[in-house]
């Protein structure tokens, strides 16, 4: 094992060197057999840590620096199976960072100015990082798909714990929601498709469609990067816009059409199999005071029919909700912190506190009387009617009342095992380097190995 690891680190000393001049002399704080990582590299992490809002704390690098090993070995063994991810998923996690560290910063041109480049510089210097994580993702699930616990198991976890230790589980409640969203006249809606139209002519007349985009266009996700919307296939998008992406050539632009966003022109940048890249304007058509008086009293009708036992409240939701998150669900909403379980029960401090506001003074079994709301998130406004199914008071964790915890708990520490005895089997085959300034980390403990280094 020693003449292996010396032969390696020979050549991996080479590696080095020309990766070095590479990256201007750029330092490599770790190697991973032949991958390495920079101090550029770890300082970005840093600078993200920051910008949500962290205290600055150099140890924090030793942190980062172990889940960056981490990465790395789980890159090179999906290199290995061939494990990869597709362009547009990479796509949709960037988009997903980049709306987050925006919104974090309070805008665009804070994030610049505290990055001291560009978003779509940034974007591009992330990109090969955050394929990576997502290979990575794929590897560990793979290592775990397999991992799975029993009710015996599940029993025996939860015995580990003393009884004067077992958590303690907060008011938990069972929430069902109809929403309903004005609906505009074709008259309401036509100066919202007039004025895509009149910039559809302008690109036609030579304007450029970026420009037009960044100063028209009120997709928020996409606006900044005049419209470009990156790689995507035909399950990322609503079908009318799928339709119209895969019909055009690439240059070509659709005329204006409609999906339940609103207005939207395209244009295809290129064609990649069964993949496109493409940019667009949206115009979103604004509520109406007519609309919400529409649709105030259908969510009057509903919420009657409902009180007069004509019509069940699950019935009602998956026939009239326009949330296509609960609408299939017979309207109860799912805890959105816990996607692995699915579970209809949420802690009341994880309620949209506009929700909580409206069942915390309700009885189990009733129902409200329409609520108006606004969704600051995407400016949607409409009623709603809430049923509130069940409300578990808190309690001392047990197996009786909390057996999906307890399981999902379990099925996490046998998955952490699985992990830790896959690393160490393949730290002990996979040369390994930690620079002296990062050596003594506690985090790199397991990672720093006498023999060798």
């Amino acid at each position: 094992m020693k003449k292996f690891l010396l032969i390696a680190g020979g050549l991996m000393c080479l590696f080095l060197n020309v990766q070095a001049q590479k990256t201007n002399l750029d330092k490599v704080v770790a190697v991973v057999g032949n991958n390495i990582i920079l101090l550029s590299d770890l300082n970005q992490q840093y600078a993200i840590y920051l910008n949500q809002g962290n205290p600055a704390d150099e140890k924090a690098k030793c942190y980062f620096l172990q889940q960056m090993l981490v990465q790395k070995l789980l890159k090179q063994q999906a290199e290995i199976d061939s494990i990869m991810v597709d362009d547009s998923q990479v796509d949709d996690a960037l988009d997903k960072r980049m709306r987050y560290q925006i919104q974090r910063m309070g805008g665009q041109d804070r994030l610049e100015q505290f990055l001291q480049k560009s978003v779509l510089q940034y974007k591009d210097e992330m990109r090969p990082d955050i394929k990576e994580g997502l290979i990575a993702e794929k590897m560990q699930a793979k290592i775990t798909e397999n991992t799975n616990v029993t009710p015996l198991e599940v029993k025996k976890y939860f015995e580990t714990y003393k009884k004067d230790s077992l958590p303690d589980i907060g008011t938990e409640v069972e929430v069902g929601e109809i929403a309903l969203y004005p609906k505009l006249t074709k008259a309401e809606k036509q100066k919202y498709y007039d004025k895509l139209d009149a910039i559809r002519l302008r690109i036609k007349s030579g304007e450029d469609f970026g420009f037009l985009a960044k100063t028209y266009s009120e997709d928020p996700g996409s606006a900044s990067e005049g419209g470009d919307l990156g790689f995507f296939d035909r399950s990322q998008m609503v079908k009318e816009f799928t339709a119209w992406a895969f019909k055009l050539k690439a240059g070509e632009m659709s005329p204006v059409f409609e999906t339940e966003n609103g207005y939207h022109i395209l244009q295809v940048i290129e064609r990649r199999g069964e993949q496109v890249h493409a940019r667009h304007i949206l115009i979103r058509p604004q509520t109406t005071a007519a609309s919400l008086e529409r649709v105030k009293l259908k969510a009057d009708s509903i919420y009657k029919d409902i009180t007069d036992k004509k019509l069940p409240f699950f019935t009602a939701a998956s026939t009239y909700s326009d949330n296509k998150e609960t609408q299939y669900n017979g309207g109860m909403m799912l805890y959105a912190d816990n996607q692995t379980t699915r579970t209809t029960f949420i802690p009341v401090e994880k309620l949209d506190p506009t929700v909580f506001v409206v069942i915390d003074t309700m009885k189990v079994g009733n129902i409200s009387k329409p609520v108006a709301f606004n969704n600051p998130q995407d400016g949607k406004e409409g009623y709603k009617i809430f049923l509130l199914k069940s409300k578990i008071p808190p309690h001392k964790g047990n197996l009786d009342q909390d057996y999906p915890k307890f399981k999902e708990r379990a099925q996490s520490e046998k998955q952490a095992r699985v992990m830790s005895e896959w690393f160490q089997k393949r730290k002990e085959t996979t040369y390994i380097r930690v620079d002296d300034e990062f050596a003594t980390c506690d985090e790199m403990k397991l990672w720093v190995n006498k023999d060798k280094k």
